[in-house]
């Protein structure tokens, strides 16, 4: 029997009983959904390679199906079912990512030919998939621990991402190891032979930023008594990784974005214009569609950086992974202190499982670290982790009128606190109405229209 499941969604139960018969007779193994939501939950469970669903279902229909599909796994292979009549929605559901169609009555060879064919396609996708991680490994690139289906999608967009010479920005919550993907990313490039090299711009003072960027002249300024190459000039035929990149200030943004669309820049004190080949690299823990908003963050740049975005989720939405990791880490730290291998008790066990990691994957690496050295015994037990002592920070009620920011101009001031207050008013009327947008802008007494903008504005994502 194949290792690659078909998940068949049909709500008709003698045609899904007649198409499971055909395709178990072929050696292929099935699971079944009645509608969409019963489709979703075997995605989840079975981890199907080829989808196959009917469009019109009882509760919900096929597109969602399809949605929920391609959202799981990009390259997850789905054929749909229509009726003769319906070939249009074929159409459409193809353009969303489907495989191909069948029509309706189904042809059993021809279901066959075509599940053997999106089966083929898998396998040799995920064939070139792992080649592409051992070359990027004996290049030396990351491993990337986990086995979540949102860690595969960002592993699968990074070999995408790295066949290219695209830019790519990195979005997601501090600890969750961008700077690590930004390396796996350049290691999987056809530059892989060239430097990495990486820059923290909240790191480093804004008067010194330009010329660690950019480089200087011999006689720049005081005490620039030799030339000195600057980031982007090392980073010539390789990878530059610009870390916190929403921390840029504004008068460095329109030289970076020349730098990115000219290719070329002068070092600090200079008026020779250097050619420079870089793939950049950015990363943030801002909300930079919050920060354009806002004006502290160009736009032109912001669309320039963001031409393949990739989200980086937090450990808290990959709970799964918990253990995986704290195991990897176990063994390294065992490895690195030269330690006897140390197994994690049960109630560890629960611990790490129960806890939330605001601080992500280094705040895990940190805690196994500690508790690697703090163990004496075989098993690491909940007193070397020291999570069950955490307790809750209570705020401490300030005047909010104290975390207005009120610095620059009367406008600057009035721009800022308007801006926060409409985004707050927007994401407190969208709770309200439970989600319904139509129902927040009534609320709100705006249009649907206005809303659906503001919300753009605002960087809510989904929007």
């Amino acid at each position: 029997m194949s290792s690659f499941p078909v998940l068949l969604v049909e709500d008709k139960d003698s045609l899904r009983a007649m198409l499971r018969h055909a395709l178990e007779a072929q050696g292929h193994a099935v699971v079944e959904a009645c509608d969409e939501a019963e489709a979703l939950h075997q995605l989840r469970q079975a981890r199907p390679a080829v989808v196959l669903t009917d469009l019109k279902l009882p509760n919900g229909d096929g597109f969602g199906v399809l949605r929920a599909a391609k959202e799981f796994d990009p390259e997850l292979q789905v054929v749909v079912m229509t009726a003769y009549g319906s070939i249009q929605d074929a159409v459409t559901a193809m353009r969303e990512g489907a495989m191909d169609f069948l029509a309706k009555p189904v042809d059993p060879d021809h279901l066959l030919l075509m599940v053997e064919r999106a089966i083929a396609q898998r396998r040799m996708l995920t064939e070139n998939f792992l080649l592409k991680q051992e070359l990027a490994e004996r290049r030396g690139a990351p491993r990337i621990i986990g086995e979540d289906a949102h860690l595969r999608q960002v592993s699968q967009q990074l070999h995408r991402a790295a066949a290219t010479d695209a830019t790519v920005l990195l979005e997601g919550e501090s600890g969750t190891g961008k700077e690590l993907f930004a390396r796996a990313l350049h290691a999987l490039s056809p530059r892989a032979d060239g430097p990495f090299v990486a820059i923290n711009c909240a790191a480093i003072p804004e008067n010194l930023l330009e010329t660690e960027l950019f480089g200087y002249e011999k006689g720049a300024f005081t005490g620039a008594t030799t030339r000195k190459p600057g980031r982007f000039e090392l980073a010539h035929r390789g990878t530059l990784f610009l870390d916190e990149i929403g921390e840029l200030p504004l008068a460095l943004q329109a030289k970076i974005l020349r730098a990115l669309e000219e290719k070329r820049f002068e070092r600090v004190g200079g008026n020779q214009s250097l050619h420079i080949d870089v793939r950049v690299v950015a990363a943030t823990n801002r909300n930079l569609k919050r920060r354009v908003a806002e004006r502290q963050f160009r736009e032109d740049l912001y669309f320039r950086l963001s031409v393949f975005p990739i989200l980086i989720p937090p450990l808290r939405e990959r709970t799964g992974d918990v253990l995986i990791l704290a195991r990897h880490f176990v063994d390294k730290f065992c490895r690195d202190m030269n330690k006897t291998t140390l197994v994690i008790a049960p109630a560890a066990v629960d611990e790490l499982r129960a806890y939330a990691w605001p601080g992500n994957v280094r705040e895990l690496q940190n805690c196994i670290e500690r508790a690697v050295i703090l163990c004496d015994d075989d098993a690491i037990h909940p007193r070397h982790l020291n999570l069950s002592f955490r307790q809750p920070v209570v705020p401490v009620q300030t005047d909010p009128w104290d975390q207005i920011d009120l610095s620059g101009t009367m406008a600057d001031a009035v721009r800022r606190t308007t801006a926060e207050v409409e985004r707050r008013k927007l994401e407190q009327a969208v709770k309200d109405a439970g989600g319904n947008r139509m129902r927040a802008a009534d609320l709100l007494q705006i249009s649907y229209k206005s809303l659906q903008q503001k919300l753009k504005d605002h960087g809510f994502t989904d929007a």
